[in-house]
């Protein structure tokens, strides 16, 4: 018998499922010229939450692979500026260092108050206070690596967004949602049958996706702050492939109602449909560019699957991807200038880059089973689905490929990642 359970609560205010334990992070690589940086434990209250909020934020850092951290421990232990021994920190290597102070509140909340200092210049780079419940603990130690990440970098951190990808256990597939470094996941939808293609909304409150509950794959739109759920394209044939105009207020989805694989345009709530490609082809997997002017989608028009790209409205698809037999499943970093795809060559599929101005190509992954990609939302890394040992894991990989991150979870399957705006 088929089984659908919804989660019906917030997951914004700490709703669906108990949170299970959080997905184990293998950083490979890195950048050549890491910034040397001290993650300081905070100090005060000495009953704080762990991980520690240096922890996490530690983490973080190290996973983007531009940061090497400084060992803090048999030196002091500094939370004001005025405490901090500059020429011990030096000698340790540090040019950067967090340092901060935690304190309980009246309500179980804290108080939490963290800089950045430049430890060659001795001044202070930012300064930061949050008054937080313990739910926002992760969160708070997030954005703390987030404001790290932009000042010493000049580039947006993105370790405050989310990804959603599918998990299956056994017979059971859940669609989930958690913070970038897989932990504090939350189970928005279970079913015994397959879930694919989630997409975040432009304003990360919705999620698209396939189920193939009614025995035929149909696009759901699910609402991420209060669970509800509805039909957004259940037509004759098969319903597939959802896409967010960058607008929030449409769709494209592959259909075949008509005849072959098609892509159409729909209003979010499933009114409005208008075709977009045509002919007996097969067009699929539709994404759209950042300004909402340009679609790409993958299509075998030419006699293998390629990426193609054409006004976003409908009119002459032009073919994007030339090296190679089979590239597919497109993806558009924030910024509109690079394409990540997955290539199939030698019989390995990897995550490819291409620079759209120039048309240059290079693998970013060596391993032989990727699929999904995604960019994260500063567009520095391409997050992705691979197989490792017989089992499905989510990966990213910094831009450069130089920095590589598997997620993986014991005695489970992860793949169909999307990394939330």
């Amino acid at each position: 018998m088929r089984v659908i359970l919804l989660i019906l609560s917030s997951l914004f205010l700490g709703g669906g499922l108990p949170a299970q334990a959080g997905m184990e992070i293998q950083v490979i690589g890195g950048a050549s010229n890491k910034i040397p940086v001290a993650m300081v434990p905070f100090q005060g209250t000495a009953n704080q939450p762990k991980p520690s909020l240096t922890d996490i934020a530690g983490d973080d850092l190290n996973r983007s692979g531009q940061f090497r951290l400084i060992e803090p421990a048999g030196g002091q232990q500094p939370s004001e500026p005025g405490q901090i021994d500059y020429k011990l920190w030096r000698s340790k290597g540090s040019e950067a260092m967090v340092i901060g102070l935690v304190n309980s509140l009246p309500g179980g909340r804290y108080d939490i108050q963290f800089r950045l200092i430049d430890a060659l210049k001795q001044t202070q780079i930012a300064g930061y206070s949050y008054n937080i419940s313990p739910e926002q603990w992760r969160a708070t130690a997030h954005t703390i690596a987030d404001v790290v990440y932009e000042k010493l970098t000049g580039l947006k951190g993105a370790f405050g967004s989310r990804i959603a990808f599918v998990q299956k256990r056994g017979k059971r597939f859940e669609l989930r949602v958690a913070d970038a470094d897989g932990e504090n996941p939350r189970t928005v939808v279970r079913s015994n049958e397959p879930i694919i293609s989630p997409v975040f909304s432009p304003d990360g409150n919705r999620l698209v996706y396939v189920s193939f509950e009614d025995k035929k794959p149909v696009v759901y739109l699910q609402s991420l702050r209060d669970g509800s759920r509805r039909q957004v394209a259940a037509f004759k044939g098969s319903n597939s492939a959802p896409a967010w105009y960058p607008d929030g207020n449409h769709l494209a989805v592959v259909l075949t109602r008509d005849e072959a694989s098609q892509i159409y345009r729909i209003n979010a709530d499933g009114s409005g449909v208008t075709r977009l490609t045509q002919g007996g082809n097969i067009d699929t997997e539709p994404v759209f560019s950042p300004d909402g002017q340009t679609l790409y989608f993958t299509s075998d028009r030419g006699g293998s699957p390629q990426v193609y790209r054409m006004p976003a409205n409908g009119g002459e698809a032009r073919r994007v991807t030339f090296e190679g037999n089979y590239n597919v499943s497109p993806a558009i970093s924030p910024d509109g200038k690079l394409l990540a795809f997955i290539r199939r060559e030698g019989g390995r599929f990897q995550v490819t880059l291409q620079d759209l101005a120039s048309g240059q190509t290079r693998s970013l992954t060596d391993s032989a089973h990727d699929e999904s990609p995604s960019f994260s939302p500063n567009g520095q890394s391409v997050l992705y689905a691979t197989v490792l040992n017989g089992r499905g894991i989510l990966g990213t990989v910094s831009i450069d490929g130089k920095t590589h991150a598997r997620l993986s979870e014991s005695g489970t399957d992860a793949r169909e990642p999307a990394w939330s705006p």
